[in-house]
């Protein structure tokens, strides 16, 4: 019997997704809030888009940055609700082992993705604050390009380890995740092998990265500060910094959830699995959702385009 079902779990051709263990009654009412999160991520992100898009003056470097925030959002937040919301109105639970690799890809490629442009909102604030006039001439379209190209083949290539090596690992144990998505730590735990290389690798990822990225933007801000309190008025010290905020806002709901989840998920051994996959759920959903309206409030041109196209439209 032991080795039957041994055979039966190798490499097995589906996964099982349990939502969130422990609340399963509950899944419905908690679909809500993240299904309405869902809609608003959709709706801010293509709206910065829109906004950019047919708005002239808003084409230059920090919009282009934004709008790779935007599509970044988009990818990494419909690469994963979605199906979560099946799992929570339909008990659709299977997802092939296909699919579950790709979705580990997305999610680590993505939310890693959205720290880069971050850094690059970051380079952009200050070259706009301590090197004003040669902002134009610094930051072309073709420097931004390459910047985003940057990004993009960064975190392509580092996060291409997590499906390979999880995909070395057979899988004899269950193939039940209890989890409300592929996440990487959770999938490699089923196997019945030595992942010490897969978790290894998932710390090297995030100190190394994320730290990375972290580290550039409090130098950024150290001399965007420093030139700040060189400025002669406290108008003009708060006025400059107050174009900062946008940026600072969108770190905090990045990276704050990103750290907290991950260190839980493995060290929080005295933390409920429901809680921790809650956390890891929420610190997906809220940075797509937050993005768009922290700069859609806190930028004045968008906030103004926005308001100019509702009122068009109203009349």
């Amino acid at each position: 019997m032991s080795d039957s079902n041994r055979t039966n779990f190798t490499n097995p051709s589906t996964f099982i997704l349990l939502g969130i263990p422990g609340l399963e009654a509950a899944h419905f009412w908690i679909s809500i809030p993240f299904c309405a999160m869902y809609a608003i991520a959709v709706l801010g992100n293509f709206t910065i888009l829109f906004i950019v898009k047919r708005e002239p003056s808003l084409h230059g470097p920090m919009y282009y940055f934004l709008c790779m925030l935007a599509v970044t959002d988009l990818v990494m937040s419909t690469s994963t609700l979605p199906k979560m919301l099946s799992i929570f109105w339909f008990n659709s639970r299977e997802i092939s082992f296909s699919a579950c690799f790709t979705q580990m890809y997305f999610i680590h490629c993505f939310s890693e993705m959205e720290s880069g442009i971050l850094v690059a909102l970051a380079f952009d604030r200050y070259v706009a604050i301590c090197n004003p006039l040669r902002y134009s001439t610094i930051l072309t379209n073709s420097v931004v390009a390459k910047i985003g190209l940057s990004v993009v083949l960064r975190n392509g290539i580092l996060a291409l380890p997590y499906p390979l090596l999880a995909r070395l690992w057979p899988y004899c144990r269950t193939n039940i995740i209890p989890h409300s998505y592929c996440v990487h730590i959770a999938v490699v735990k089923l196997a019945c092998a030595d992942i010490r290389i897969s978790s290894y690798y998932g710390l090297f990822d995030l100190f190394s990265v994320i730290g990375m990225d972290v580290f550039f933007i409090a130098v950024s801000y150290t001399l965007i500060l420093r030139a700040i309190f060189r400025l002669p008025t406290k108008d003009a010290r708060l006025k400059t910094f107050g174009t900062c905020i946008s940026h600072l806002c969108a770190i905090s709901a990045l990276y704050i959830p990103d750290f907290f989840s991950a260190l839980t998920q493995r060290f929080g051994l005295n933390v409920p699995l429901h809680l921790r996959v809650l956390i890891a759920t929420v610190y997906l959903v809220v940075p797509p959702v937050l993005h768009p309206i922290i700069y859609g409030l806190r930028t004045k041109q968008i906030r103004g385009r926005l308001f100019q196209l509702l009122t068009h439209k109203g009349t």
